[in-house]
């Protein structure tokens, strides 16, 4: 008798252990997926043409554009760039490419910014992510 006892004990144990994680899990919220790549070299010459480019997507933005920003010396950023406007449900990344060429020694600094739209035309997007920076020194 001592031995059901016992196993009677462990699975109670084990049933409400698991209940417990189960109540846990489901008190977490839910996080939309979504992210942005950029790319671009490390180095280019002067002269030379180099590409830049990003894409991405994110669950939450029915619509999205990627737009690639640029900077130099620390100044504000400027757009160089957009891509066109993508509808999630697609499952298509939004995209976007910059084509450059830099006459003087410098370093360029790009991030990518993904605006959410609330249709293909809309005229007041809203920033919803913004990219790691990425460096191009031109030598």
């Amino acid at each position: 008798m001592t031995r059901t006892k016992g196993l009677s004990r462990r699975r109670l144990a084990v049933t409400g252990a698991l209940g417990l994680a189960s109540l846990a899990l489901a008190a977490v919220p839910a996080h939309a997926k979504g992210d942005i790549d950029i790319t671009a070299p490390h180095k280019a010459g002067v002269g030379k043409t180099f590409t830049v480019s990003a894409h991405g997507s994110d669950d939450d933005a029915v619509y999205q554009r990627i737009c690639l920003q640029e900077r130099t010396a620390g100044h504000a950023w400027h757009q160089v760039a957009c891509g066109a406007t993508v509808a999630r449900d697609t499952g298509k990344d939004a995209r976007a490419t910059v084509r450059l060429k830099s006459r003087h020694h410098r370093t360029f600094e790009f991030r990518a910014v993904m605006y959410s739209l609330t249709g293909p035309h809309d005229h007041h997007p809203k920033r919803w992510r913004t990219s790691e920076v990425v460096k191009v020194q031109v030598r």
